[in-house]
């Protein structure tokens, strides 16, 4: 009964702040600057403090896919796609290579589309293979830095691993050529053999103008104290149970499935982005990989994200305050998320619901078109302008050579 009280007490205060909160901003009153460090990032500009030079390629390794399936500009991995053309009409393009801070070569590694949409990369590690043996060949960038100043887009579950199993992901590794470049990547976990050292962790994509079309009115009430809607078992890939998402997602099902401060279902109703804005907690568990776009969609609708994923890596952590705006759950607490939720005082959810609502927080998460100011584009920039000026151990020496060409997996030798 008192955890009954007590949720009913959040719910009508949070209620009350987020619809005088939201009606300030619907009024453009400017918003609580986001204290620390985080502020600044967000409010960085990176256009004058780097260069980046886009190789031209063949279009069979990005157009040409896409228009054979046009899905791929709405998956969660479309990010590759958005970067690619946001660069391309972006103030940091140069067209003189030699001026350049960096190179970004332009590859669509999730565009081969399962009947169902899904990506499945296996095709992804020769495409890559190819299109830097085809870089290295007509231009002597790759080659004076074996790639140590390029950075790619690999947004797959685990990234340049290229497999959405984690198990085969770590048995293949990172592509080998990418050993000395910048992966941006949707991927990230602490101490793992798909997270390269300096990699830029970014969101999964999300679709800014349909989240924009099912804005509700911000004087709503968040009646619904924990929201999920998802998979918690994947029996076509995980038919024995246990390993998918390692056991958490079955673990809130089971536990949770009855209880009424929970609403979770593997149903997606057409109201599925009302339902966040009308929530308090929203449940971003992990599934194959540590992420998913449940983590943007939470942050957009000022639903405060209960991160279960132990060690993840969160999107522009240099940039977003992650541990003021949401909670972090142990995978092996799950069993205990009731209580650990219904414990949070008050004044700390509306806190770190004050913090959702700034713009800028918001902005960091998404990559709209045309791109705007503070963006999740012009987050991966900063992250680049960071990592400059490259160190002395960039360049490589006369006949010095680090990388093995004919390294990895036998199957990612074959031509493509």
């Amino acid at each position: 009964m008192r955890r009954w009280v007590l949720a009913i007490a959040i719910l009508a205060a949070a209620a009350l702040f987020l619809g005088a909160e939201a009606q300030s901003v619907q009024q453009g009153h400017q918003t609580e600057r986001i204290s620390g460090s985080a502020g600044d990032v967000l409010e960085d500009n990176p256009v004058g403090k780097l260069k980046v030079y886009v190789y031209d390629l063949p279009s069979k390794y990005n157009k040409k896919l896409l228009k054979k399936d046009p899905r791929c500009l709405n998956h969660m991995f479309a990010a590759e796609i958005f970067m690619h053309r946001f660069l391309l009409s972006s103030p940091v393009r140069t067209f003189n290579p030699e001026e350049a801070d960096w190179f970004y070569t332009p590859v669509y590694t999730t565009c081969d589309l399962t009947p169902s949409g899904l990506p499945l990369p296996f095709k992804s590690p020769r495409m890559m293979r190819s299109a830097i043996q085809l870089i290295a060949t007509n231009w002597p960038y790759w080659n004076r830095s074996e790639g140590a100043d390029h950075f790619f887009v690999t947004p797959h579950d685990f990234g340049a691993c290229f497999h959405y199993q984690e198990e085969k992901a770590i048995g293949r590794g990172i592509l080998p050529l990418l050993q000395r470049a910048t992966l941006v990547q949707t991927f990230g976990q602490k101490n793992h053999v798909c997270l390269k050292d300096g990699s830029i962790t970014i969101p999964p994509f999300a679709p800014p103008q349909k989240m924009q079309a099912h804005l509700i009115p911000p004087d709503t009430p968040r009646s619904i104290f924990v929201y999920f809607r998802g998979l918690f078992y994947d029996t076509s890939n995980d038919p024995e149970g246990g390993y998918y998402a390692r056991g958490a997602r079955a673990s809130v099902w089971e536990n949770f499935k009855n209880n009424p401060l929970f609403d979770i279902s593997t149903d997606h109703p057409p109201t599925y982005y009302e339902d966040m804005q009308r929530s308090v907690f929203c449940l971003c568990p992990l599934g194959w990989a540590p992420w998913s776009p449940r983590l943007v969609e939470a942050v957009v609708f000022g639903c405060i994200p209960v991160i279960i994923a132990d060690d993840i890596v969160l999107p522009f952590a240099d940039a977003i305050p992650w541990e003021e705006i949401g909670v972090f759950v142990a995978e092996e607490d799950v069993p205990k998320l009731d209580s650990i939720l219904t414990s949070i005082p008050t004044d700390v959810i509306l806190r770190k619901q004050r913090l959702l609502a700034n713009p800028s927080m918001k902005q960091a998460m998404l990559f709209p078109q045309p791109s705007q100011p503070r963006d999740a584009f012009h987050q991966i920039l900063n992250g680049l302008a960071r990592k400059l000026p490259h160190g002395d151990n960039v360049f490589l020496k006369p006949g010095e050579r680090v990388l093995n060409w004919t390294a990895g997996p036998p199957g990612d030798l074959k031509p493509w």
